[in-house]
């Protein structure tokens, strides 16, 4: 089982940058899928990025598609965000399953997940 730890939260105006970062460890398999997901209380978890760590394809949700990129150095993830905007504003969860997950951004999918970092974006 995968342990998960997120960082780099907090709150910036529109238009300014975060960088979010999910330390993986207890992973013994060199291939399967990492993503980062959001959620807005009341709401259901929204996938936006997903990285495949055999190869390192990425996938991104179309809200967030040009803004965000996604980096996997060594046993941590990171989301680096840009041109935020105040519909960003969510809490940011990472997520691990397995390689053969076929619906990426489907959060029953994945089989580990860290406690979530806020992300709060004023206008």
């Amino acid at each position: 089982q995968a342990q998960l730890v997120e960082s780099g939260g907090g709150s910036v105006e529109a238009g300014g940058s975060l960088r979010l970062s999910c330390a993986v460890s207890g992973y013994t398999d060199n291939s399967n899928c990492l993503a980062w997901f959001r959620q807005v209380p009341g709401e259901e978890r929204e996938g936006i990025a997903h990285i495949y760590t055999g190869n390192g394809r990425t996938v991104y949700a179309d809200p967030v598609k040009d803004r965000f990129t996604l980096s996997l150095e060594r046993n941590t993830l990171f989301l680096q965000m840009s041109s935020l905007k105040p519909e960003d504003t969510a809490m940011y969860y990472c997520a691990a399953g397995p390689w053969t997950i076929e619906s990426i951004f489907r959060p029953d999918e994945y089989t580990d997940w860290g406690q979530g970092t806020q992300v709060t974006v004023s206008s």
